[in-house]
């Protein structure tokens, strides 16, 4: 995250945050009663479900309220969470979106569910959206009634799925973007990055693509602008090699399922243009439905057991064992950014060497007590491969500290073969409660020691040491977009083996094969001066296998650098030269 004001951040944090903190309730704040009606539905109060003859007015109303709580200023790091989701039909509605609300239609199609007037994220704190996070819309048509133009003003883990948008697109509403993620998706107009610094489209179409600061990423979207790097800050990938498109909630036959697309290998284009059928359509009566109020990992875990599927709700959900996945073709979904805690140093979630599991929509927080792992796929050492039924992750985000003081080595190891990510943010957080070099403890990101794991759209900030450690062969990652930590305090309490400062994308000395594309890594230090030898580390022979690079000097200590982009080549950036790239 990018953010100018971040010291200030920092130092009022008791006062901007005060409903930090892992003591609080589970539970949401109570809905006024005349909004009852809304969550009739077997996903309890924190989950508002709208039809399409309802009077306009009150469902605006319910909305906005929700939207009133969820953007006021000290929201950032609410227990609130909720998911509004949409029966097929047309509304007339301005839904503005802003933390920890989702917006779901609930049509087999995007066009099931359209949506007149304005699905929309602006700037409410400040001129900028760098702290615009979590928060999602999926699955419905947008027609903007505002200018023909629909803002999605967000910095990261703000995803955007499976949504049709008759109109334009603006990536950003006022002053400075950092990063963001659309898929499967279809924009009628244009869109327009402006000030957006970074981000990643894939599976997607749109009439034209205007503007660019740093790192753009297209992958299997046929209308890409050209490449010209570095003088365009454009990567296009012609086609996606695998992926299965995230699962979507749907109401159809007067009950609610859930629905799991086939595997695409070497896909452009959103998939439901094409009116391609799921793979799987599962009923709702064959998940375990979690709430907060009621649920932690030994109900979550006997349901695991007895076979079922797992739909974990709105809330926050404090966790004194794993949950354990060990069925294959298991599907754990979150709504509404439902957010697991650990309380005696577990890990969070761990999946078992099986194939097909698939883990979405989750926010993952670091406990007070230390955690060795929060998500961990697979035992170290493997060898079974999944190539064929390879395991899927989609929208998990990762935080130490911010909502409350938290730490673990890292957050997430991956063992198994055979995975693919489609977005991930991980992040040691640089503002909010518990911040600080000695509270926020947190080494790495993210580990890869499986072969053969892909990832699209890896956002990794903030980390001790290296934020990603790729030991597993065959890895592909499409668009990195990291900061090293703000907040070393001194050179020689950054450093390892006579080497200043540590990679932020680092690949084993032992590995033989990996590629990326698109990596982009930034520098703030605000504590004292910094070097770091360099931004990247690969083994000699796959430098030339990591393309489009930069490195950026953003703001702190004019003293600090940053010396190579990879392996002593390329650079330096400091003060007086920010700005980097190579091939």
């Amino acid at each position: 995250m990018k953010i100018n004001s971040l010291l200030l951040l920092v130092s009022l944090s008791p006062i901007l945050f005060p409903e930090n903190g892992f003591s609080q309730a589970n539970s949401a704040r109570p809905l006024p009663e005349a909004f009852i009606k809304f969550t009739r539905s077997p996903f309890g109060s924190n989950v508002l479900v709208f039809e399409p003859g309802m009077e306009m007015k009150e469902v605006q109303s319910a909305i906005d309220t929700i939207f009133k709580r969820q953007s006021a200023r000290r929201s950032e790091f609410t227990r609130n969470r909720y998911a509004l989701l949409f029966k097929p039909g047309k509304y007339d509605l301005d839904i503005k979106v802003d933390y920890y609300m989702q917006v779901l239609g609930l049509g087999q199609s995007p066009g099931d569910v359209v949506i007149n007037g304005a699905v929309r994220s602006n700037t409410t704190h400040g001129n900028s959206v760098l702290t615009n996070f979590w928060r999602s819309v999926e699955n419905l048509t947008i027609i903007p009634s505002r200018d023909t133009v629909m803002v999605w003003g967000v910095s990261q883990a703000a995803p955007l799925r499976r949504v049709h948008i008759k109109g334009d697109l603006h990536l950003f509403d006022k002053g400075y973007a950092s990063g963001g993620f659309l898929a499967d998706s279809k924009v009628d107009g244009k869109i327009t990055s402006g000030p957006q610094q970074q981000w990643f489209t894939r599976n997607s179409q749109f009439s034209s693509w205007e503007g660019g600061v740093w790192n753009m990423m297209f992958v299997g979207v046929p209308e890409a602008p050209a490449e010209n790097w570095p003088e365009k800050p454009y990567t296009t990938i012609l086609e996606t090699p695998v992926i299965r498109e995230k699962p979507w909630l749907s109401f159809e036959d007067n009950e609610y399922k859930i629905n799991i697309p086939a595997i695409s290998w070497n896909s452009s284009g959103p998939e439901w243009i094409s009116n391609a059928k799921p793979a799987k359509k599962l009923p709702l009566s064959g998940f375990y439905v979690a709430m907060p109020d009621r649920d932690d990992a030994g109900s979550m875990n006997m349901a695991l057991k007895k076979g079922k599927d797992l739909l974990i709700t709105p809330g926050r959900y404090f966790l004194k064992e794993s949950l354990k996945v060990t069925k294959p073709g298991t599907l754990v979904m979150g709504m509404g950014l439902a957010t697991l805690i650990p309380e005696n140093g577990n890990t969070v979630v761990e999946i078992s060497d099986v194939n097909g599991v698939i883990v979405c929509g989750l926010t993952i927080d670091a406990g007070k007590v230390f955690s060795e792992n929060l998500f961990v796929a697979g035992d170290k050492g493997t060898r079974k491969r999944h190539e064929t039924d390879p395991v899927f992750l989609y929208d998990i985000f990762f935080r130490v500290g911010g909502p409350a003081e938290g730490s673990a080595h890292s957050c997430m190891v991956l063992n198994s073969n055979d995975v693919c990510i489609d977005h991930v943010w991980l992040w040691r957080a640089d503002h909010g409660n518990g911040v600080g070099w000695d509270k926020n403890r947190c080494a790495n990101g993210i580990i890869v020691n499986g072969t053969n794991v892909t990832v699209y759209g890896l956002f990794n900030e903030h980390f001790q040491e290296y934020q990603t450690l790729w030991n597993g062969e065959n890895g592909r990652v499409y668009f990195y977009q990291s900061e090293m930590p703000y907040d070393p305090p001194a050179v020689d309490s950054w450093k390892h083996d006579n080497v200043y400062g540590y990679a932020s994308y680092k690949v084993a000395d032992n590995v033989k094969t990996h590629e990326a594309w698109g990596i982009g890594i930034y520098n703030v230090f605000y504590n004292a001066p910094v070097i770091v030898d360099n931004a990247i580390e690969t083994p000699s022979n796959l430098e030339n296998r990591i393309h489009h690079k930069i490195i950026f000097w953003l703001n702190g200590n004019k003293e600090s650098v940053v010396r190579s982009i990879i392996n002593g080549k390329g650079g330096p950036v400091n003060v007086s030269n920010r700005k980097a790239t190579l091939e």
